[in-house]
């Protein structure tokens, strides 16, 4: 397959990509891992005049801790990810969700930035920035401004960014003190996309029960979901108390759209969404405990 003719542009700056996507008025692409776009491209689903390869600008690459917040560069590959001590100890719901994203090929070119920005409802990571609170970076011709995880997805393969921003930097609030994550998926194949998948992210006050409580669905809909009646169900509530757990698992497969596919039907998916919530609650429960 080969994809349609296009211009090629490898700017040294985040400023000459900027300009460059500003100058074509939506008809350029951002390239950076390349694992979504050049298959496009080889279907011919996309059809940019100009793709904008970003591999090239220094200073996107990194994951660090700074200001309350990791900070993590959009340039960031997957697998650097899977292998950061400091995400299995502190960000368990991200480094779960970066060892479920296809396989190691795809997760050594694959980046942060492209798995989030692309759009796609059945990508890992937009289900874990939802759970945990994210803000995503973005920089364009009218300089930076910072956009909620929950303001970005707009729809299937849409986000909130402007034909001329590029996502620069993934801002993930420092958890607090007795808080735990996890993501869960189920996916047909080894390395396919979620038939359906459910990140949690949980703060427990002194008494063990939720203080903070965040739940982010993926394969279920035209976007990734937050789920925030089934978040507010558990407020108050122990980790551990079954109808609390049911009761929010349920308020989550209440709140997904999913289809019927190769994959499953919209009831098996639900029945899917119920039982990530509550084994999701229990494995960020039992990482809190262990934190604290």
């Amino acid at each position: 397959m080969i994809p349609p003719r296009f211009e090629y542009a490898a700017p040294k700056s985040l400023q000459e990509a900027v300009g460059l996507l500003n100058g074509r008025g939506g008809d350029a692409k951002v390239l950076a891992g390349g694992q979504s776009m050049i298959p496009l491209l080889k279907l011919r689903l996309a059809a940019p005049a100009l793709l904008v390869d970003i591999n090239r600008i220094p200073g996107l690459d990194y994951l660090r801790e700074s200001d309350g917040f990791l900070r993590i560069g959009s340039l960031t590959r997957v697998a650097a990810l899977g292998g950061s001590r400091l995400l299995q100890k502190k960000y368990g719901a991200i480094h779960d969700a970066s060892l479920a994203i296809a396989d190691p090929l795809v997760r050594n070119l694959g980046t942060v930035g492209g798995n989030i920005s692309h759009g796609d409802p059945s990508n890992d990571l937009p289900a874990v920035a939802l759970a945990m609170g994210a803000q995503f970076a973005a920089t364009g011709a009218s300089g930076e401004r910072s956009i909620r995880a929950e303001d970005f997805f707009v729809d299937t393969f849409a986000t909130a960014l402007a034909h001329d921003e590029i996502l620069t930097e993934v801002r993930v609030p420092v958890p607090p003190p007795r808080s735990g994550g996890a993501y869960l998926k189920v996916e047909q194949k080894v390395a396919d996309f979620a038939t359906a998948g459910v990140a949690v992210q949980i703060t427990m006050g002194r008494g063990s029960e939720c203080e903070r409580v965040g739940i982010g669905i993926t394969g279920a809909g035209p976007t990734a979901i937050k789920a925030k009646k089934a978040e507010e169900a558990m407020l108050g509530k122990k980790p551990t108390d079954a109808s609390a757990a049911a009761e929010a698992a349920e308020l989550a497969a209440g709140a997904s759209s999913p289809t019927s596919d190769i994959r499953g039907t919209v009831d098996y998916k639900r029945a899917l969404i119920r039982l990530l919530v509550t084994r999701g609650l229990a494995r960020a429960n039992e990482r809190a405990r262990r934190g604290a």
